[in-house]
């Protein structure tokens, strides 16, 4: 299975040879007929065998029974997957307990969900995910949302957003945004478009400071306290409160794609001139093209944290693309495989107790997020056997890498 849309699952070499006996042959079974209307299928009687049915409760296959309905072929051992019939068949998989065939079918979800771009199946599917009790779907759904939450925040989709999923979507530390301003102004958009249907509780846990600060002041100054005291005080200090907290969701950083915590290399641009070009722009070194043997190659400075403190103490940063075995090996480097990228400082600090969680996105052709990972001493493979190995599957191998540092205070 490919996660493509009219895929076939065969698990008939998954059966025991007991039941591969019972399989093919046509002897001591009972007549199963399909319900056509709700997978929308075309009727039939096939023939299947008590041995196998009693695996699953449901089916309520006892030694009198001579037949009975069910919506989907479980005992075929094989099943077309269609746009259509996805749901179907992971709604009566995993109703009849059929463990492999719910989770191969909720795989498949990945490749509907960046077919939408209004978000009102992924936000349906997180639905149905909660109500099925399917935490890997569930998973899945929120995960992409997550990494795609400066689309969503514009899509039709997200005045209407669950309230539940909201806060789950608030508390992941891979929560995709441009920065705290962007998120700050689509959660003042939700809120007010709300309305009344939300209690003033949650409005604020929802929104630490925003334009409603005049209207519910008080409720309102705790968190725009602890947000001035984390961005104006040394970690030092705040360790040293009784209350501060620094595992407490409202000081988890995420992943913020606007500078200058951010660059991006896109490979297929094509810039006319020279093949090697350097040149300076928005306090960033930018090589746009490569000459042989040498990475695609972006310079970036970064303020040592988030923090106002250090707005004036600047790390520079290396982002590297390989492309090939001469890119690597002429930095002295064993890459794996092709494309490779690297991400490392240029300078150090060590005044401070700060950490950097740099990480890697893939965007598909700059419509959605299809991939996050994680640098490993400076490295990130994003290819395997040249092949790209992404969550949501795309079209085509044509992606922009975003390099994303993160401090954070230990």
């Amino acid at each position: 299975m490919k996660g493509k849309l009219g895929t076939v699952f065969n698990y008939a070499l998954d059966m025991g040879e007991c039941q591969m006996v019972c399989y093919e042959c046509n002897r001591d079974c009972i007549c199963a007929r399909k319900v056509t209307d709700y997978c929308k299928m075309d009727g039939k009687a096939i023939c299947t065998h008590k041995i196998i049915l009693s695996q699953f409760p449901l089916f309520n296959a006892s030694e009198e029974a001579t037949s009975f309905m069910v919506s989907v072929p479980i005992h075929t051992r094989k099943v077309d997957v269609t746009h259509s019939s996805m749901q179907c068949l992971h709604w009566m998989a995993s109703r009849f307990g059929v463990k492999q065939l719910m989770e191969d079918v909720g795989r498949v979800f990945s490749g509907i969900l960046p077919e939408d771009t209004l978000f009102q199946t992924p936000v349906s599917l997180y639905e149905y995910a909660e109500e099925a009790r399917d935490l890997v779907l569930r998973e899945n759904c929120i995960r992409y949302l997550a990494w795609n939450f400066q689309n969503l925040a514009r899509s039709p989709a997200w005045t209407k957003l669950p309230i539940k999923l909201l806060r789950v979507l608030l508390t992941r530390f891979d929560l995709v945004v441009p920065d705290e301003y962007f998120l700050l102004q689509a959660l003042e958009s939700w809120v007010m478009d709300r309305g009344n249907s939300t209690t003033l509780e949650t409005q604020v846990d929802l929104l630490k400071h925003s334009s409603l600060y005049s209207t519910h002041v008080n409720m309102y100054r705790e968190k725009v306290f602890n947000a001035l005291h984390f961005n104006v005080l040394l970690f030092s200090k705040l360790q040293s409160s009784p209350k501060f907290n620094k595992d407490d969701d409202d000081f988890e950083p995420r992943i913020y794609t606007a500078e200058p915590w951010s660059t991006a290399i896109d490979p297929w641009k094509r810039v006319p001139g020279p093949r090697f070009q350097l040149r300076y722009c928005h306090n960033r070194y930018r090589t746009t093209r490569s000459p042989e043997g040498q990475p695609i190659t972006e310079l970036f400075s970064t303020p040592l944290h988030s923090s106002l403190i250090f707005e004036n103490n600047k790390i520079q940063w290396e982002a590297n693309l390989f492309k090939s075995k001469q890119d690597c090996s002429n930095r002295g480097l064993i890459c794996e495989s092709f494309l490779t990228a690297r991400l490392v400082p240029k300078n150090q600090f060590h005044q401070i107790s700060v950490i950097f969680r740099k990480q890697l996105l893939l965007m598909y052709q700059g419509k959605y997020v299809c991939q996050v990972q994680d640098f490993k001493e400076g490295i990130s493979h994003i290819t395997v056997n040249g092949t790209h190995v992404v969550a949501y599957p795309c079209p085509a191998d044509r992606y922009t890498y975003h390099f994303v540092v993160r401090p954070e205070c230990v």
